[in-house]
This record gives C-alpha cells, sequence and structure tokens, in this order.
C-alpha cells in the first residue's frame, strides 16, 4: 500500500514538473515569428529587402536590443519604419521570446514557413481576379432592374435599404487587414495600366515621404523579381514634364511657341519628345499610396459590366505606359 502511494505521489510531481516545464516552455516561445518569415526567411538567414542584418547571426542580446531600439526610436536606419509597425505591440518579455526563439535554430514553426512561403510563391506565380465574382451573368441578371415589373426603393442604390431609416442604415463593415509584404498574392489590374491595388499590409510602411520611403525596398527593379513582388516601371523613373522657356515673350514648350495668357493654346497635342530618364525615382512620384491603395476585403455593392480591352496576361500584372505615352497624339 506504501509503495503504491510513493508511486502515485512521484506521478503527481512528475506531471507538475511536466506542466512547469510546458508552461515555461510556452512562455518563452508564446510570440509567433511567422509573420518575419516572407522578409527574414525562415531561419532568418536572408537579408531583409536587401537592407538588413542577418539576424540569425546576431547575439540574442544584440537582437532584444534591435527590437526595443525600433519600438522607442533609437534603432534602425532608412527602414525602420517598417520594423516599428512590427514591434508596436511587444511588451520586453515578448521581444525577450523573440530573441530567444531565434537563436534556438529551430526557425519558424514548419507549417507557418510553408503558408508563407507557398503564399510567396503563388505572389510570383500568378494574380487575383478582383472582378471574378462580380461580373457572372447570374449576378448580373439578378441585379437588372430593367427587366423587373416592379423596383421596390430598397432595390436604388448602392446602400439597399428604404428611405425612411437614414439613422439606422450603416455602410458595410471593411477589412483592411493583409498578409505581410512577401506573402501576398498580387490583384490582377483593372484595365491596361490601370496603378495595381497593394495587396499586403501596410503596417509600418505610412506615411510616405521623400526621405523615407519604404516601398523601395521591395519593388526597385533590381530587387523585385528577388522579391516576388511587382517592379516599379519605367514611367515611374521618368520625367514627362515639358521643357518649359519664356523666349522672347512668348511660351515656349518642347520647341513649340503655345502663346502667352488668353492666347494660350492646347499643349495637349505635342507629342513628348525628349522624356528625361533617371536611374532613380522620379520625385514627382515618390508618394505611392498617391495613386495606389490596399485592396479591402468587402463584397462589391452592384455587379460589374466594365470589360477592359487589350488586358492580356503579361499586362495583368505589368505596365507598358512609357511605351504608350504618345498614343492618340497627332
Amino acid at each position: 500500500m506504501q509503495n503504491i502511494l510513493k508511486e502515485k505521489k512521484m506521478k503527481k510531481v512528475v506531471k507538475i514538473v511536466a506542466l512547469g516545464t510546458l508552461l515555461a516552455s510556452s512562455s518563452a516561445y508564446a510570440v509567433s515569428t511567422a509573420a518575419c518569415a516572407g522578409c527574414h526567411g525562415q531561419y532568418f538567414e536572408k537579408v531583409a529587402m536587401g537592407k538588413s542584418k542577418v539576424v540569425k547571426d546576431m547575439s540574442e542580446a544584440d537582437i532584444f536590443m534591435a527590437l526595443k531600439g525600433y519600438k522607442d526610436g533609437s534603432y534602425g536606419g532608412d527602414m525602420k519604419s517598417l520594423m516599428t509597425g512590427q514591434v508596436a505591440n511587444l511588451s520586453e518579455d515578448d521581444m525577450k521570446s523573440i530573441a530567444a526563439s531565434i537563436k534556438g535554430g529551430t526557425g519558424v514553426t514548419t507549417d507557418k514557413a510553408t503558408e508563407h512561403a507557398a503564399a510567396a510563391a503563388v505572389a510570383q506565380a500568378s494574380v487575383i481576379d478582383i472582378n471574378k465574382d462580380v461580373s457572372v451573368p447570374e449576378r448580373l441578371n439578378k441585379e437588372n432592374l430593367g427587366n423587373k415589373k416592379e423596383v421596390s426603393e430598397s432595390t436604388l442604390g448602392l446602400r439597399k435599404a428604404d428611405l425612411y431609416t437614414e439613422d439606422t442604415v450603416q455602410p458595410n463593415a471593411v477589412d483592411f487587414d493583409r498578409p505581410a509584404p512577401g506573402s501576398s498574392t498580387k490583384f490582377e489590374r483593372a484595365y491596361v495600366n490601370a496603378p495595381p491595388m497593394i495587396p499586403h499590409s501596410v503596417e509600418g510602411l505610412l506615411p510616405i515621404t521623400q526621405n523615407n520611403n519604404q516601398c523601395l525596398g521591395c519593388h526597385m527593379p533590381e530587387s523585385a523579381k528577388a522579391m516576388g513582388a511587382t517592379p516599379i516601371p519605367v514611367s515611374h523613373f521618368t520625367n514627362y514634364r515639358p521643357t518649359t522657356q519664356l523666349k522672347d515673350g512668348e511660351l515656349v514648350k518642347e520647341g513649340h511657341k503655345v502663346g502667352m495668357n488668353e492666347e494660350m493654346g492646347n499643349t495637349s497635342d505635342i507629342v513628348i519628345a525628349k522624356a528625361k530618364k533617371s536611374e532613380k525615382l522620379y520625385q514627382g512620384r515618390f508618394n505611392c499610396s498617391q495613386c495606389h491603395a490596399p485592396q479591402a476585403k468587402i463584397d462589391t455593392a452592384v455587379g460589374n459590366t466594365f470589360q477592359p480591352d487589350g488586358l492580356n496576361d503579361t499586362l495583368k500584372s505589368h505596365s507598358n505606359l512609357s511605351d504608350a505615352m504618345n498614343e492618340g497624339v497627332e
């Protein structure tokens, strides 16, 4: 009997010790590093965005201090705003756990790493057709008010509610939550040379300024392919503004006299003769979010009958604007 009690007591002690170990282990690795894999690699072996240190080569203390510095703004170079968003909600204990996890050498949990790697591969291989489910004949026929004998007021407009519920009508909730850069799938352009929608999270990337543009790390042509990103097109490296001079009392643009004041002629028919290309991003286009916006996760309010002309497989994910700038100019 005594031996049985001893055995039960020993099992209880073992269970308590095991539980304590499990809790300590789960605490040490409670903060997931899965989102880091897209830029830093499964084993933190990559130079993220062509800029960062190789994290696996840093000491645990240095990793912790770097994360802490990103949060308080005392650490990092040109790309530090990207990391600022990633560490904003981390406590010092979280940062220590992350540093310990990275130096543990096990890498990002396999299923998570596979998930991110697969998503990144898809991003490089294909694009999502945003209009796939909004231009189907069944939906268009159902929403076609012209073929209905009776049209209720609740079907008019985009809000789909009657005219007597002004105080209770709420817009549809919009979710802009997206995967991290490097682990998202591109969206098909709506028409030829349409500014592509942003398929990934922009947390920590905004605001964009002339001196701090996080987008360049992935989207510059020399690094875009390796990152699975859409390269910045030639048009963004080109100044298309006409050379303008006041010559002998006449306003001259690209060598053409266009008149003065009320006599000023139409300059839109002047062929762009001297586009000025550069190796650097033209500063007239430094603000990416002026044209490119995050794609929301939301169902469209109405069907879409728009059909773009000339949107072939290449132009669904690339631009040829620099070759078409003079189209339509006589």
